[in-house]
């Protein structure tokens, strides 16, 4: 029987075909498709032909009990083969094939079979080759066939993930800015305070960033390019003063202090601001809302040999173990406080990443977490 003779010798239609696959000009497989994917051709091709076997047999014996038991048994085989084909399918995916790769990767497998029977002098008798092109036929076809479907729905699931996520970080900011700026005005009414100083500073700011957020989120709508996105060269100095003004009014809601180190007025960067701004306010909104009530939030500013580095240290007792690599992650919350969406430490890295920078975190079990924002000096 022809699925026999492929179960016999699966491991020389396995080496065939990768050599075949090697020769093949502009394919390029990589070593989990070699090791992994032949083996995953020929189990679904031996499958395929002991249906189309049985299927022969039972229209060969007639109407008769023997061959309507082999009937139902040639039902419950093609329904395992359907199952089988899909989740063929979704391991070729999972490999990263592409639908090109697998039409040609049944015919090298073809080639190889009629290669060794011809070496093994097996030839196939006629119908036996006729079941065999067959078998190939509908393979390929089931393969591809979930092979796209899987392929869809695992864009679909990606692209509804990236959109959520835009919108995550929409949200985000906006609430964000929105918050700042509550904060700022509540401040300035019960103080009777001049918005000409620095309370009215932080209102502005965040009214421009609430401005900021609207014309990229109208912008990207569109598909027109945002100008906002282009560096500019600032005082780190006036740049701290700023997240300062801000972060002095949210300490005070969340009953902790804010010790922010003097800074050089030299030191200069050049970057987005406003992303930059919004990327150390997340993190130092995150340092508020884990250390503990009463202890204090350090704002610290460093030179390495090129870098500016930008440190917020809290008292939040430390990161659980396990949980530092996952801090990063959107939507990801490792404690019992779900007020936020868990997309500011994310927005904060990738805000600073764009202009060439680092987001990390150093984890001190007991104590805290220090975040370490470190940027390109500029120089004239």
């Amino acid at each position: 029987m022809l699925h026999e003779f492929l179960a016999n010798n699966r491991g020389e239609l396995t080496m065939r075909c990768r050599m075949k696959v090697a020769e093949r000009p502009r394919r390029t497989a990589s070593p989990e498709q070699l090791q992994n994917g032949i083996p995953l051709f020929i189990e679904q091709l031996i499958v395929t032909l002991k249906v189309e076997q049985a299927k022969f047999r039972s229209d060969r014996e007639g109407d008769t009990p023997a061959a309507h038991a082999a009937a139902k048994a040639n039902e419950r085989t093609k329904a395992g083969v359907a199952a089988g084909a899909a989740q063929h399918g979704h391991s070729l995916l999972a490999l990263g094939y592409t639908v090109d790769q697998v039409v040609h990767d049944y015919g090298d497998l073809c080639q190889a079979i009629t290669d060794l029977a011809f070496d093994r002098d097996a030839p196939f008798q006629i119908e036996e080759f006729r079941t065999l092109n067959r078998c190939l036929d509908d393979a390929i076809a089931s393969a591809v066939a979930e092979f796209t479907h899987q392929r869809d729905s695992l864009l679909i699931e990606r692209q509804a993930a990236a959109a959520n996520e835009k919108v995550g970080f929409l949200a985000h900011e906006l609430r964000n800015a929105l918050n700042t700026a509550v904060l700022a005005l509540s401040a300035g009414k019960a103080g009777s305070l001049n918005f000409a100083g620095a309370t009215g500073r932080v209102l502005e700011r965040s009214l421009f960033q609430l401005s900021e957020l609207i014309d990229r989120a109208v912008a990207e709508v569109r598909k027109v390019p945002h100008a906002s996105g282009e560096p500019q060269t600032f005082s780190v100095k006036d740049f701290i003063d700023e997240v300062q003004y801000a972060a002095l009014l949210a300490a005070q809601v969340r009953g902790c202090t804010l010790r922010v180190l003097d800074v050089d007025g030299d030191i200069m960067v050049c970057g987005n601001k406003g992303l930059l701004y919004a990327a150390l306010a997340n993190v130092v909104q995150n340092a508020f809302k884990f250390t503990h009530a009463g202890t204090e939030v350090l704002l610290e500013t460093r030179l390495t040999e090129s870098m500016v580095v930008i440190e917020v240290t809290d008292h939040c007792g430390g990161i659980p173990e396990g949980e530092v690599q996952k801090i990063f992650a959107p939507f990801k919350q490792s404690s019992t406080d779900r007020s936020g969406l868990g997309l500011g430490l994310t927005i904060a890295r990738h805000n600073v990443e764009l202009d060439g920078g680092t987001l990390e975190v150093e984890n001190k079990p007991g104590a805290g977490c220090c975040f370490r924002l470190s940027l390109p000096q500029h120089r004239d």
